[in-house]
């Protein structure tokens, strides 16, 4: 079974913009391990990792939504989502950190809005990061770059997975939080890297 034939994780997305490398390590050679930062994001999720719903202020509050579209190939679930009164829709990604805007972290977010469109038949313009570290949500505007780098990013992981083939490191400042840094030996293998194409320049003759 070709796994690039399987609907893209969501979680996918933001791994693959964090860093292509770590995404194939995860969803292609199916790699993990924790670390601190791992462990903080773990001990966020399970303050919404129970499925169930609550009313606030006439606002219904589901957890752990399940979330899927077909049209665009991906499935997941939602932290949060909040269904207000009058039909409007607002998803609510949770974060471990302070608050502050990261592209891989705001294209999860705007995937599970994309899916709940598909699911509900209405829009969902909006929706929010909730930085644990801080107590404070940032609105995200579900913007239509926003939308495209979704369906521009599914298709990079179907390409890879179907490839079969890892990208290579790059060894730079994510690294230092990467929990599969280990496994990935990014110094390792740039230096590699470096050193042949050092040698091919060594033998060259010059003109």
């Amino acid at each position: 079974m070709n796994p690039a034939d399987d609907p893209v994780p969501l979680s996918a997305l933001q791994h693959w913009v964090y860093c292509p490398r770590q995404c194939a390590l995860i969803h292609l050679e199916q790699v993990f391990d924790d670390n601190i930062h791992t462990a903080r994001g773990n001990a966020v999720h399970r303050l919404v990792d129970t499925p169930g719903y609550e009313i606030r202020s006439g606002v219904r509050v589901e957890r752990a939504l399940p979330l899927w579209s077909d049209r665009l190939g991906l499935i997941g679930k939602a932290d949060l989502v909040e269904f207000y009164p009058d039909g409007s829709v607002f998803p609510v990604e949770f974060k471990h950190g302070r608050r502050r805007q990261k592209t891989h972290d705001d294209i999860q977010l705007a995937a599970q809005a994309m899916c709940l469109e598909d699911m509900l038949g209405r829009p969902v313009p909006r929706g929010a990061i909730y930085h644990a570290s801080s107590h404070r949500r940032r609105d995200v505007a579900i913007t239509p770059e926003l939308r495209e780098l979704v369906v521009q990013t599914a298709d990079a992981i179907r390409a890879m997975l179907s490839a079969g083939t890892l990208p290579p490191p790059v060894f730079d400042a994510r690294c230092r939080e990467c929990s599969l840094k280990d496994i990935c030996q990014p110094e390792a293998l740039t230096a590699t890297v470096m050193q042949r194409a050092l040698r091919v320049q060594l033998f060259n003759p010059e003109d």
